[in-house]
């Protein structure tokens, strides 16, 4: 049976349209237009997107947008933004937009005012945060707190690290942020090798306070604390980010010391939520004020701006056209900028969970390509590792280049020499390097097959003048929205993540069989059966 995406008069006609062009190339494209590079590009929040070099004509964008249009995209985006219940498996709302909403605003969900709500916690946020940065809370022996550990996992973990790494120029600098989330004990013994407890602060932060990974290293960290300065001293050491008050307060935490969030608010959108306490520590509150900023602005361009101009709506529909039309299976995302060294492993979570589903919001089956690959290193490491690939091997990967005019640690000829780079790559990657003019420079002929590159690889530029908190924001919520674009197109939802799920119950299973004393009935499959006996033998070792 044929999927209601598939039977959209402007996908069958981008099947035709996709058979007409799939073999032209960027170099007559760019011949036959001397205004492509204008036409093809859009602006939103201080991001430039130049996707003139995608494999695209102005009937492939006006088809993407006749079929953004007939998959109801406007109409499901303002059903997001009004508070609907869009997340259909979970039957919850999906309101990160309503963690940036200004204090002076409202939005009734379920009979409640969530932008009061929102507001509450970040009054309870800044005064904390004050206190630590200023030196006015004190640990277990009256010493002001100077280091900070978040511990979570997941979105509890990949926003508030990438936050951080991101935004450090702009840190108070004698305080140290570190982060753990794996489970494996050596992330939480080097994290706190060089630290010491009584100027230690940990977060903890789950939301339900159940989560396996991070109540296990919550737990370690317990015992850090308090075999050196007793149980007394966990309220002074630990906050928690949580809405379970009962278990909160178990772990000894004080639920004063408990800052919440909604169930409205999923892992991989929440950076911006409470989970975002160790940035706002870190940067103050006044630059996590102009972040939210930041987000609120792009989701008002992405709320308000006509498709055609609307930067995350084009970024899902070119995304969408190269994973289902050209079938690319991944995305390359370089950030030439270093501050986003970890923005690559963001998005990974944000796309692939989001994005990575088998069945229609009904539960049918798709047959077609949901998702794609997220992957990336900051330029120019990258260039020396992975890119031989993108220019010349099989594989085509659309890529992401992400620049910026200013360096916010200018240091002589480095980031012009680095920017150069962003252009090039494009260029190179869109036009290659023919035959004819590998022989123009006098290669020898049994060498000319190697040196050509056959270019028409598509890439995205994103040009910016410098990363600041504000932009950050922008820069976030642009691939938030560019996923519940494609997400919408697609008839996924975007918001649920079972398949998270079974593994994590199959090993709940599997601990006690690794732990027990005697040999334990196996009555898993006979691989899982014998790597848990070779296990045990080589532990018992």
């Amino acid at each position: 049976m044929t999927s209601r995406l598939r039977q959209r008069p402007a996908w069958r006609k981008l099947e035709e349209h996709f058979e007409a062009i799939k073999d032209v190339h960027l170099r007559e494209l760019f011949a036959d237009d001397p205004h492509r590079a204008t036409k093809f590009s859009a602006e939103a929040e201080g991001i430039y997107l130049d996707f003139s070099k995608n494999r695209v004509t102005d009937e492939t964008m006006a088809l993407l947008m006749q079929l953004a249009r007939e998959s109801g995209l406007e109409e499901r985006r303002d059903a997001m933004f009004n508070g609907a219940h869009i997340n259909v498996s979970e039957d919850r709302a999906v309101l990160h937009v309503a963690l940036r909403m200004p204090a002076d605003t409202s939005l009734m969900v379920d009979g409640v005012d969530v932008v009061a709500q929102v507001h509450g916690v970040l009054a309870r946020m800044r005064d904390f945060c004050v206190n630590v940065r200023s030196g006015q809370w004190k640990g277990a022996t009256g010493k002001p707190i100077k280091n900070v550990v978040n511990v979570g996992i997941g979105g509890s973990d990949l926003g508030p690290v990438m936050a951080y790494e991101a935004l450090r120029h702009y840190s108070q600098r004698d305080l140290t942020l570190r982060f753990v989330s794996n489970v494996d004990s050596t992330d939480f013994a080097e994290a706190v090798r060089d630290l010491v407890p009584d100027e230690t602060l940990f977060i903890i932060s789950s939301k339900t306070f159940t989560t396996l990974e991070t109540l296990t290293n919550a737990r370690s960290a317990r015992d850090w604390v308090t075999t050196t300065l007793g149980e007394h001293a966990v309220a002074r050491h630990f906050v928690a980010v949580s809405t379970n008050d009962q278990l909160v307060a178990e772990f000894g935490i004080d639920t004063s010391n408990m800052f919440g969030f909604w169930d409205w608010v999923g892992g991989r959108y929440s950076m911006d939520s409470a989970i975002g306490l160790s940035t706002m520590l870190a940067v103050g509150p006044e630059h996590f004020d102009e972040l939210l900023a930041g987000f609120h602005a792009m989701d008002e361009h992405f709320r308000t701006a006509p498709l055609e101009k609307n930067v995350p709506a084009l970024m899902g529909l070119l995304g969408l056209w190269n994973r289902d039309f050209f079938g690319f299976a991944s995305v390359g995302v370089m950030p030439y900028e270093q501050y986003l060294k970890r923005l690559p492993a963001y998005l990974q979570q944000l796309t692939m969970e989001s994005n990575g589903k088998h069945v229609t919001l009904e539960g049918e089956v798709v047959d077609y390509d949901t998702g794609a690959l997220y992957w990336g290193e900051p330029g120019t490491n990258g260039q020396h590792s992975f890119y031989q690939l993108i220019h010349q091997g099989t594989a085509i990967v659309p890529v992401d280049l992400i620049g910026f005019a200013r360096s916010l640690n200018p240091i002589g000829p480095h980031h012009d020499i680095l920017s150069s780079n962003v252009f090039a790559q494009a260029e190179a990657l869109a036009f290659g390097k023919t035959e004819a003019q590998v022989r123009a420079e006098g290669t020898p002929e049994h060498v000319v097959a190697h040196r050509v590159m056959e270019g028409n690889r598509p890439t995205n530029v994103l040009l910016c003048e410098v990363l600041t908190p504000r932009l950050l924001g922008s820069l976030i919520a642009l691939y938030e929205h560019l996923v519940f674009t494609q997400g919408t197109i697609w008839d996924i939802d975007s918001f649920d993540q079972w398949g998270v799920e079974l593994g994590k119950v199959l090993a709940v299973r599997i601990i006690p069989e690794l732990e027990a004393s005697e040999e334990p009935v196996l009555d898993h499959d006979s691989s899982t059966n014998e790597l848990i006996r070779r296990y045990r033998a080589w532990k018992q070792r």
